[in-house]
Formats: structure tokens, sequence, C-alpha cells
């Protein structure tokens, strides 16, 4: 059967979006079809921001207008009208086709806007008893003492359990950080009710708008910085109205400046706080009055590097202006990576997964999709944090996806660079790189010891020592070492070098791990509606048959640790013994001795693809066979085979392509494409990490 929880908050800007965004990252690891559903949202106007945001991140198959039934303006005809009953006939005939086509389906109450309290919390509890729906209650902790939120959250659980509501938990949310160990603590000893209370600090930026909200909010033109430079949160909103020396001392770390546009003297110092080192970032600037920049300003500006500051112009005058940016409501959208990292952290640190699971009706499914793969590596690799290194630290892809999983906690990083030419890059990006270790080669206190290391080991390639010093100057070989000598854990790099320039230093003295004859690498095939494994699609030409069978062995170890149930297809152009030729006798070679080495596993071939993946054509082909039809590792019997075919699969299928992993070395490194996104970065050092738990005791 399907089913469903209601998110509902009892006032306005209760966090709300947090709460679901987290509850809805906990459930794609569970959900094969997450729904998501609004009985009432503000407006046809423009898109509902959540709602946007749950789309487009878990459950884009379904259309925008499907996910909601009414607007606030006709929800109030219709109670106003006194035809209440109708209102929910139509709330509950959408969610009825939401519920239809979803295996669990998340409700989001409404927003406590236009409308009285009262009305909205009765609203709210009638649509959930109407839908079935049990109720998650969100509190809001802003400006509130401890009694005054114990008291708000026995309030409304007696409020909505008198209206006859199923309560899974309460999260008091936005709760002063210096008041959260208190509260857990008195909720602990006082509440003494079955249901959970989870309890949320505030978190500076989610409560803030970012500038790009700021600028559609206002409909302002932006005169200069990158698109990027739009999701940084304003803290704080300075109206320049002093002589500059005096604004200056009131600029502090993510101010948005507001000032006339003919001030120029304001604009330009404001700009140079992004490179000054005595003072903090601002966040941007919005020039008022619609006064045009002057020609030699804007050319000024035009040519700053390494300034990327986002300047915006409205032509209301300086109050008006202020008046606004100070109405506008923070938003979590999808295109903000960074502030989805920091919700998605503080709700993962504060909420008991498992605990809320067990209030909350789920069943977890055969096949993983794209979405819980990408949650569980999350989760591996917070459980026992590992320490990656990233040799590309000038990379602005580098230094965004660090700002992620330093907020996700995914793993502690260090990073590789002149350290002034990234604090700077990082400054420019509106990155915020707290937590992470920055260390330059060039200067540091290691590279003499890296240097003699090198060299014993490679002396007998006719490797000098002033050679060996040298060469430790190359980041890729700095970080090697630096996993070598178990100063990290792992290391990560390729986004601005080749696969050759990344694995060579741990070919050379990394090496193998002891049973493994080879090392290898597999491809995550993220479909729309599952996962596979491709190898080995980069690494080895024309492997042996012992090679191929390591390679199957391999693959299938690294899929079950990433929680995938390996079922190997060794691949061929035959299926079973109806094809004869060196190469397929290679695949039945391969096959024999994987099966001999590994009885444990799930291994077949030879298989040709269409018999591995598809049920029917598999039945047909291999009636007997517990791998055909069913098969999750494919294993290719070349370099050639295997790289054209996931380049293909990927392309003409739009699957997302992680990788290549590499497997089989003593020490995770792991190659990035160099076109590869933020994203891509993400779970190549959550996927590192979790093979750098395997290697190290608990």
């Amino acid at each position: 059967m399907p089913r469903s929880l209601y998110v509902t908050a009892v006032e306005a800007a209760s966090g709300k979006s947090l709460v679901s965004l987290g509850l809805a990252e906990l459930l794609v690891r569970r959900v094969e079809r997450l729904g998501f559903f609004r009985p009432v949202i503000r407006t046809q106007d423009e898109p509902d921001s959540d709602t946007q945001l749950m789309r487009e991140r878990y459950c884009s198959e379904l259309d925008y207008e499907s996910t909601y039934a009414v607007t606030h303006a006709e929800a109030r005809e219709l109670y106003v009208n006194d035809r209440y009953d109708q209102l929910l006939k139509r709330i509950l005939a959408s969610y009825k086709a939401v519920e239809s086509e979803r295996d669990f389906v998340l409700c989001e109450g409404t927003d406590y806007t236009g409308v009285s309290s009262a009305f909205e919390f009765d609203f709210n509890a009638k649509v959930a008893n109407h839908l079935g729906c049990p109720i998650l209650i969100v509190v809001s902790g802003a400006e509130k003492s401890v009694f005054d939120l114990i008291t708000a959250l026995r309030s409304a659980r007696e409020a909505f359990e008198s209206e006859g509501c199923s309560i899974a938990a309460l999260v008091a949310n936005r709760v002063q950080p210096q008041l959260t160990e208190e509260l857990r603590r008195r909720v602990e000893a006082e509440w003494g009710h079955a249901e959970p209370v989870f309890v949320i600090p505030e978190h500076h930026s989610l409560g803030r708008p970012t500038v790009g909200e700021i600028r559609k909010a206002l409909h302002a033109e932006m005169l200069s910085g990158s698109e990027a430079s739009l999701h940084r949160e304003a803290l704080n909103f300075k109206v320049a109205a002093m002589q500059l020396p005096n604004f200056l001392d009131h600029i502090s770390e993510g101010s948005l400046v507001i000032t006339p546009g003919d001030r120029g003297d304001v604009l330009l110092a404001s700009l140079a706080t992004a490179r000054s080192e005595n003072f903090a970032p601002i966040a941007g600037v919005l020039l008022t009055g619609g006064i045009r920049l002057a020609d030699s300003i804007k050319r000024l500006i035009d040519g700053l590097k390494h300034v990327d500051v986002p300047v915006l112009t409205v032509d209301d005058d300086t109050f008006v202006a202020a008046a606004k940016v100070i109405r506008v409501r923070a938003k979590i959208s999808p295109d903000n990576k960074r502030k989805i990292a920091a919700a998605l952290g503080l709700f993962e640190d504060c909420v008991d997964a498992n605990q809320l699971e067990r209030r909350i009706d789920v069943a977890r499914p055969q096949s993983v999709t794209p979405l819980m793969f990408e949650y569980q590596l999350i989760e591996r690799a917070k459980k026992n944090r590992q320490h990656v290194v990233l040799p590309e630290g000038e990379d602005d892809r580098i230094l965004r996806a660090t700002e992620i999983l330093l907020r996700r906690e995914v793993a502690d990083i260090t990073l590789l660079g002149n350290r002034e030419t990234i604090e700077e890059l990082a400054s420019s990006l509106g990155v915020d790189l707290t937590g992470a270790r920055i260390i330059d080669p060039q200067t540091s206190e290691w590279r003499e010891g890296f240097g003699r290391t090198y060299f014993e080991l490679r002396r007998h390639k006719g490797v000098t020592q002033e050679v060996a010093r040298d060469i430790m100057l190359d980041v890729s070989y700095f970080g090697t070492m630096m996993v070598h000598q178990g100063l990290a854990d792992a290391m990560v790099s390729g986004a601005a070098h080749t696969t050759g320039h990344t694995i060579r230093p741990a070919l050379e003295f990394i090496r193998a791990r002891s049973g493994c004859s080879i090392v290898s690498s597999v491809f995550f095939m993220c479909l729309p509606t599952r996962v596979l494994v491709y190898g080995d699609c980069a690494i080895v030409p024309n492997p042996t048959p012992s090679q191929l069978a390591d390679i199957a062995i391999s693959s299938a170890d690294t899929a079950r640790m990433l929680g995938i149930e390996p079922r190997v297809a060794m691949l061929s152009y035959s299926t079973g013994e109806s094809g004869r030729g060196d190469d397929v006798d290679r695949v039945r070679e391969a096959t024999r001795l994987a099966q001999a080495l590994r009885p444990d596993l799930l291994i077949d071939g030879p298989l040709q693809y269409d018999a591995a993946v598809d049920p029917g054509v598999g039945m047909k082909k291999s009636p007997t066979s517990e791998v055909a039809g069913r098969a999750t590792v494919f294993i290719f019997p070349d370099l050639n085979t295997g790289n054209n075919t996931y380049k293909a699969v990927q392309r003409s299928s739009g699957a997302v392509a992680v990788g290549p992993v590499l497997q089989g070395l003593n020490k995770p490194v792991n190659d990035l494409s160099r076109g590869c996104t933020v994203t891509d970065i993400v779970n190549t050092v959550a996927i590192t990490a979790i093979q750098a738990q395997e290697v190290q005791p608990d």
C-alpha cells in the first residue's frame, strides 16, 4: 500500500522546507518512487519553491500541476462560501492521483501566510486526517526560550491530538544554538511521550536570503559577478550613508551593501574587501536610484581579476530598496548546492534517522535507484570519516565540492596548492573552507622526507635523489605520498590532470594489494531506475583470462561495498556454449576461474549484453542462469568494448557515469574526469572514503 507523511508547522517561518528536504533525502534510500504533494500553494503566478526543489531533486517525473490541489485564493473562496467539503474533496482527488503512481508521498502543509493561523491549523489537521497521513509537527524556535519551546511543543502536540491526528514526531527548528543542548535534556527528562522530539539549531546561512533571491524579488539588473556568486547568503544589510572611512568600519562578513548608484567610492571600496586581508568578504552590492555607472568605473570593475562579487542595480531609491530587501524570504532552491548541503548536514546531525524510520511506514525496495545510491554513499562515508587529500586545490570545482563535503561531514579534506591562491579564489567564489587543511608542496616540511622515501622506492628504476626531491613538487605525487605515508587515507584527483598523471604515482609505489594481480576500474552507471556497475572501462587494455577473473571479483566486491548486490555477467558476443573463437573462449575461461576463486559470488558467462540485462531475453537465451536478465555487474572483455559501451549508454540514455573508481590498490586513489561537475567530485570523494574504511581497522 502507498505510504505517506504530512509535514506541518504551527506558525510562519518555521523552516519547514529544511525538514521536508531532510525527510526526502532520508526516504530515497528506501523508496523507489517518492512523491511530493502540497494541498495548497500560495499562487499560480510563480512556481512554489519547495515543490520545485522536491521535483528537481527527487521526483522530476511528476508534472508540477499534479503536485498541488488549490491556491490560497481558491481555498479562501471555497471556505468563505461555505464549501469546505468541496475543498477537501478537491485536495483528496489531487492527492490520490499522486498516491496511485508513487510508493510514498511526502506532503507539506501550508505556509501560514495570507490567512489566519487558527484557520491554517484547523485546515492542516483536517487535511492530514482526510488523506490518512500521520503528521510531523515543526515548531519554530526563533526568539524562544527553552521554557517557551517546551510549552509550544506540548501545545502543538495536544492540539493536533485533539483533532484525532496520528503524530509521527515533532521538530523544534531554528532553535538558538546556545539553547539546543538544554532543550534536548529537558525534552528527554520531561517529555514522557512515545513520539520523538528532534532539536535543530538555527544555521546562520539557511535563514538568510541569497543575493540571487534578492535580485529576483527586486527585479534587479546584474552589472557584474558570476551566476555562482549569486548563491552567497546576505547575512546582513548595510546602507552606505556615511563617508567612506566611517562606513568601512561597519562592513562585516556577508554584508549586502546598499548604496546610491553615484557612490563609486563605496562601490569600489566594497569590492576591494574581497581581496583585503583586513576585511571580511561581502555578499554583494546593490546600487539604487537607477543611476548608471560611469564608463570609467565600469571599465575598472570589469578589469578586476579574481574579484567575483555580484553588483546589482535597481530604479528604487535607497530607502524603498532597503525596505524591499528586508522583506525577502530565504529559500532552499534546487540550484543552490551549498545551501542544500548545509541543510542536509544539519538535519542529518540532529535527527535520528533510524528512530524516525520506525515511526513512518517505509519498506526497503528490491533495486537501488541513483538517489538511493547517492544517499547511501554519503551515509556510509559519514559513519567513519576518512581523511581525503585533493591535490587540485586551485580548481574552483574542487573548492565548491570541498565546502559541500565539509558541510555534510562526509570526509576530512586536505587541499594542495598555494595557500594565498586558494584562499583568494575561495573568497572570490564566496566559498567557506573552514575545517579544510591547505598544504603547499613547495613550502611543506614533508617535501624532503617524501623525496627520500620516493628515492628509496624507485632507485632501482634509475631515479636520483635530486629527481625524487623535485618530483614531490608535483601535486599528484605529493598527494599520493601522503596516502602512502599514512598522512591521508585516500586521494582524489583528475579534475585538471589526465588519468595517467593521476594514477601513475599510485601504480609506482602504492601498488596492487596482496591477492589481486591487477589494478582495474569500474564505472557506476546511474540509470533512471537503477545503478549498474561496468568494468573495466578505463585501465586494462587486453586482460588475460586470469586478469579478467580478477577484474570480475574486484568489481563484485566494489559493488557490494557500495550497497549493490553483485550478480556478475561476463560479457561476450555469444551466450553460453553457442559461440566459438579465441575471444569467447577467453571469457569462458575467465568465468571458470572467477567461479572457482569465489564460489560465494553469482558469476555467469559468457553472456551477451541483452541476455544479461533484459529478463525476457535472459530467460530465452539462458533459462537456468541466476544472472541472466538480472545482472548488476557487467564485465567487458577488453578496454575497447568497455569504454565505448559506457560512453554510448551515458550519451544515449542520459545516464550519469560515476568513475572511474579504481580497485585493487593497497590504498584508495581515484580519478576524476576533466569535465567533472561538483556533484561528481562529491560522489567520488564519498566512494573513495568508503574504500578507505575497508582497508583500515575500525
